[in-house]
Parts: structure tokens; sequence; C-alpha cells
């Protein structure tokens, strides 16, 4: 009984390591450079592993962002639900954005072109995508309305995701002109 308990154990540290190996090399490296053994090497695992236990780098790529996504999905709605205004929950959340490090955004993007040529892929991707929009349409539910902005709640979901994404691209390529600026503005308008 204790033998496959092990195997368990065995295969969960297995999968863990080629997860977080996953999540390093879309950072460091990029989809195009990352291979079967490069994966394997940085997880310390054999090779084999890698199609045993996913299928495919590509299955294991997007397993790793579905993972990052779920943790930060996590702390998003932990913040959203705080008893705090909206306003500071906008702040903490553009803080992230702009502040943190781009890894889960490199991660993100990385993927998002693969998914491009892969309708199998682009299906697990645009779930990904349903997560965050469902987190910031709770989000932005009741301000929406105490605010009285006029479009729709989805449209709006749908602005601020865009503006995000537009903010990650211009950030990896090394541009923020106009970033703080516009953030201000924004927090200038939530105030009033």
């Amino acid at each position: 009984m204790a033998e496959p308990a092990r195997q368990t154990d065995a295969r969960a540290a297995a999968e863990k390591a080629l997860l977080d190996a996953a999540e390093r090399l879309l950072v460091d490296i990029g989809y195009a450079r990352i291979t079967t053994r490069r994966l394997a090497e940085e997880a310390g695992v054999n090779h084999g592993l890698v199609h045993y236990y996913f299928g495919s780098n590509e299955n294991l790529l997007v397993r790793a962002l579905e993972r990052f996504t779920e943790r930060l999905v996590a702390r998003q709605r932990e913040l959203y639900t705080a008893d705090l205004p909206f306003v500071e929950k906008w702040r903490t959340a553009m803080r992230y954005l702009v502040s943190e490090d781009v890894t889960y955004e490199k991660a993100w993007l990385e993927l998002q072109a693969l998914g491009w040529n892969d309708p199998g892929l682009r299906e697990r991707l645009a779930k990904v995508n349903a997560e965050w929009r469902a987190v910031l349409t709770e989000a932005f539910a009741e301000p929406h309305r105490e605010l009285g902005i006029e479009m729709p709640l989805e449209a709006l979901v749908s602005l601020v995701i865009t503006f995000n994404v537009g903010i990650m691209v211009e950030r990896l390529g090394g541009i923020e002109t106009g970033h703080a600026e516009l953030l201000e503005w924004i927090d200038g308008w939530l105030s009033s």
C-alpha cells in the first residue's frame, strides 16, 4: 500500500518541478527556445516525463500559465472583496500592473502568440481570459452603478482588459511614456 503513495508523491513533485520550470523558462527565454530537454533539465527530471505527464511542451506551458493565473486571480478576488473604497482597490491593482515584475505578463503574452495558430491552445487561453473577465466583472459591478458609467458593464470590463494588455505590451517593449499620466488622470476621475 505504501508504494503507490510514494509514486503519487514523486509524480506530484515532478509535475510541480516541471510547472515551475515552465514558468521560469517562459519568462527567461521565451516559448520559441523551450525544448523538452530544456524543460526537464530546468526541472531536474527525466525528459520523458514532460510528455508522459503533460502530453506535450505546449500543454505543460499552458498548464503552467493556468496555475499562475489561479494564484493571481485568488489575489485579485481577495483585493476586490476587501472592505476598502473602490479607488483604493484600483490603485492597488494598478500597482500590481505597473510596479511588479513582468513575469506573468511575459508568460501570458508568450502563450497568446502561440495560441493564434493552435485552436486547442487558443481555447484554453480563452478560459484564462474568461477568469480575468469574471474577476473584473464582479469587481466593477458596484462601481459601475455608483459612478454612473453609461457604457454596459461588459464593455467597461473589455476596456479595462484592453487597457491592461496595452500597458503590458508597451512595458515589455520598454515603453512607459504616458502610463503614469494616464493612471494619474484615471485616479483623479475615480476620486472626484
